[in-house]
């Protein structure tokens, strides 16, 4: 294997986790850990992009033994899964977290809260509804006050516990998305993702391919919903999973076969093949 073999087309693959390659029953396919395993034994860096916060990253530790670099809360934190620490940060002030609330509190027909902080989720009380928290690290049942920006909030959500999230993603967007990003990664509730503004997965991930002499042209990206949007648009080769919501679907020059499919595995076997690297 030769670095030029490599600059040809996948010098970096940045690929989301939920959906795209992480199933519901939290596991990854091992012929996507197998692909991964290889892509980085020929040379390629790994990164991987999400929503999540630093504190909920297990599965790719665990099960794909990833520790590198970690593209977290959409784009708002980077973080060293090695020792464990955040490298970088964008957070949001109390000012605009709480015109934002104030404003989707007037749009909105009884919206919940939760702030995501460098220190922990904290959620005030109704936001789960009659569900459980899907994740139990972290969490810190609270009212929202001024006090919780000490600890950085990298990003706010809203739910509502009725309608879907692109019905409310349309409605706030209009009168908030000059003070906050807005996006979304769960199609089946009607939940939003809303960061520091002008803050997303490909904003970041730009930087951290450009620090490492990477072109956008020779990075191979994967998602599947509306919170990869940008990054699949940035990507030489922004690939939406064919089981992805339509709108990163539009967004992407290249379709990956469907997650059940191990779509992403696929994509990174005839890229290999293609190099000659597998």
């Amino acid at each position: 294997m030769s670095g030029s073999s490599v600059a040809l087309g996948m010098r970096l693959i940045a690929s989301d986790i939920d959906g795209t390659i992480l199933g519901h029953d939290g596991t990854i396919s091992q012929r996507t850990i197998e692909a991964f395993a290889r892509a980085a034994a020929a040379g390629v860096e790994i990164v991987f992009v999400t929503g999540r916060p630093p504190r909920w990253l297990d599965p790719i530790r665990e099960q794909i033994g990833h520790t590198g670099t970690a593209i977290c809360s959409n784009g708002a934190v980077t973080y060293d899964l090695s020792s464990e620490c955040v490298i970088d940060s964008h957070v949001l002030d109390w000012d605009t977290v709480d015109q934002v609330r104030t404003i989707v509190m007037s749009l909105a027909p009884k919206p919940y809260f939760a702030l995501e902080s460098l220190t922990g989720l904290h959620v005030e009380d109704g936001f789960y509804g009659n569900h459980t928290s899907p994740f139990g690290v972290g969490i810190i049942p609270s009212a929202l006050t001024p006090d919780m920006a000490d600890g950085g909030i990298v990003k706010m959500l809203a739910v509502l516990h009725s309608g879907n999230a692109d019905e409310f993603m349309n409605l706030v967007t209009p009168s908030i998305g000059k003070l906050i990003s807005v996006t979304h990664s769960a199609p089946e509730i009607a939940l939003l993702e809303m960061g520091p503004l002008g803050v997303n997965k490909a904003v970041t991930l730009a930087e951290y391919a450009a620090a490492r002499g990477i072109d956008a042209a020779d990075v191979v990206a994967f998602g599947d919903m509306p919170n990869d949007i940008e990054m699949l648009a940035w990507a030489g080769a922004g690939y939406a999973m064919a089981s992805g919501h339509p709108d990163a679907l539009a967004a992407a020059r290249l379709t990956a076969p469907r997650f059940e499919d191990d779509g992403v595995a696929q994509v990174i076997e005839a890229r290999l093949a293609a190099l000659h690297l597998a």
